[in-house]
């Protein structure tokens, strides 16, 4: 069973690139972050002509994410993360898939930081572990993946100098991150690459693609009961590289049956 996770930086204006990708691959479930279109504007027709059912959670110009099933309807959870009622930003969704929690998440940026952006993010991540924590509790099979915009480590990162400023490096941000795999959450790349070098994302501007100068923000964490079954994981770099690209690749993992 292959996941993947995909910021596609834009439904509409990717589109073709991303029904190209999933017709090349044709993962199980997929999600994607950054959306950016309101409810109505979703194309889910489009998916539902290549077998693919879909349940999405928008907002207009920004955020917005969404999970694709390859000939199932995903079940959905929960729509919007728990813990803060004043918070509108369309970040989150969980559904059931073929017995599989999936919580597909775009974390805040929280560039600039410090001040309020940088706060949210954390605040976020706080609400986020919390959730977590309910599943682990449940012993619920879930992976729980998307652009958590945290760079875990120096070997996640084409130059520690270049980012050190960043709020996605901040000693703040990784400790959050950090904190998720302590309480028992797989770093399904990172345990398949722990040398790291492995990047997610490379920005469109200074030739960042064309040198290979990206980092690893998009990531799957497994449940104990999903890492007991993790197969392979990678990234589909080659799909960065295409026209009109987004400028994450997508990321997956495969879990034995």
């Amino acid at each position: 069973m292959r996941i993947t996770s995909f910021n596609i930086n834009g439904i509409k204006a990717r589109l073709p690139r991303l029904l190209e990708w999933l017709a090349e691959t044709r993962p199980a479930v997929a999600c994607l972050q950054e959306i950016k279109t309101q409810d109505q504007g979703f194309p889910a027709e489009e998916f539902e002509k290549i077998g693919y059912h879909a349940i999405w959670h928008g907002q207009k110009s920004f955020n917005g994410v969404a999970i694709l099933a390859d000939g199932v309807k995903p079940v959905e959870v929960q729509r919007g993360l728990p813990g803060d009622d004043s918070d509108e930003q369309a970040r989150y969704l969980e559904a059931e898939v073929n017995g599989i929690r999936i919580c597909n998440l775009y974390l805040p940026n929280g560039n600039p930081q410090p001040g309020p952006k940088f706060d949210y993010k954390l605040a976020w991540m706080k609400r986020l572990r919390a959730r977590m924590a309910e599943h682990l509790a449940a012993e619920i099979p879930a992976v729980v993946l998307g652009d958590y915009n945290v760079i875990p480590e120096d070997k996640d990162v084409w130059s520690i100098k270049a980012m050190e400023n960043d709020a996605l490096m901040q000693p703040e941000s990784r400790d959050a991150y950090r904190r998720l795999l302590n309480d028992g959450w797989t770093d399904a790349i990172d345990t398949l690459n722990p040398r790291g070098g492995v990047w997610t994302y490379w920005d469109y501007q200074a030739g960042a693609w064309q040198r290979d100068h990206g980092f690893r923000i998009d990531h799957l964490l497994l449940s104990p009961a999903c890492a007991d079954r993790l197969v392979a994981a990678g990234v589909d770099k080659e799909h960065r590289g295409r026209e009109k690209a987004s400028d994450h690749a997508p990321v997956w993992v495969e879990l034995a049956d």
